[in-house]
């Protein structure tokens, strides 16, 4: 129950600055990009992004495990699921990572071809990573009945929703680079 409360807070959260953000868009042009979004206040390091996976890797098991309320019989059948799930997921944000690095090391050296191919690429992570959640449903199906299936696919990407904002605001604005 504290993980949706918390998935909540963080959703709403972040939902929140930008209705009225837009709205004063709308009505005021020239109010600076920082007064709409918040920027980091230091560069992202490598250092940032190893912690972050570290934490990830093993906070995303531990909720899934307390969210996820299993008999002993679906347990063994859909852990050794869920490991095998979460490598293939682990190969997909090894390359947002990789990514998310290129960024921090790039940053202020965009131009508009480099920006394309950047935001190309990461929305083909985004692709890779609703294609493996749709390969896995039939899989999980297997070994957990329809409500516990959904349950976890439910979890993983509030899960993911989550660890996505946390790493978009750790991340300057790619327009910034050319503001000051």
């Amino acid at each position: 129950m504290r993980f949706k409360a918390v998935a909540a807070a963080l959703l709403l959260a972040a939902c929140m600055p930008l209705a009225p953000a837009h709205a004063l868009a709308q009505t005021a042009p020239t109010a600076p990009p920082e007064a709409a979004l918040p920027t980091p206040t230091r560069p992202l390091t490598a250092a940032d992004l190893e912690s972050l996976r570290t934490e990830l890797r093993s906070s995303r098991k531990q909720i899934t495990a307390a969210t996820l309320d299993l008999t002993d019989v679906e347990a063994t059948k859909f852990w050794p699921v869920y490991d095998r799930f979460a490598a293939e997921r682990t190969t997909i944000k090894d390359s947002q990572y990789a990514l998310i690095a290129e960024y921090a090391n790039t940053y202020g050296k965009y131009d508009d071809k480099k920006a394309t191919d950047f935001i190309t690429r990461w929305l083909d992570l985004d692709v890779r990573m609703a294609a493996l959640r749709a390969k896995y449903v039939p899989i999980v199906g297997k070994a957990l009945p329809g409500v516990k299936a959904a349950t976890f696919f439910q979890i993983d990407r509030r899960v993911s929703m989550a660890i996505d904002l946390k790493i978009a605001s750790m991340l300057p604005i790619l327009q910034s680079q050319t503001a000051k």
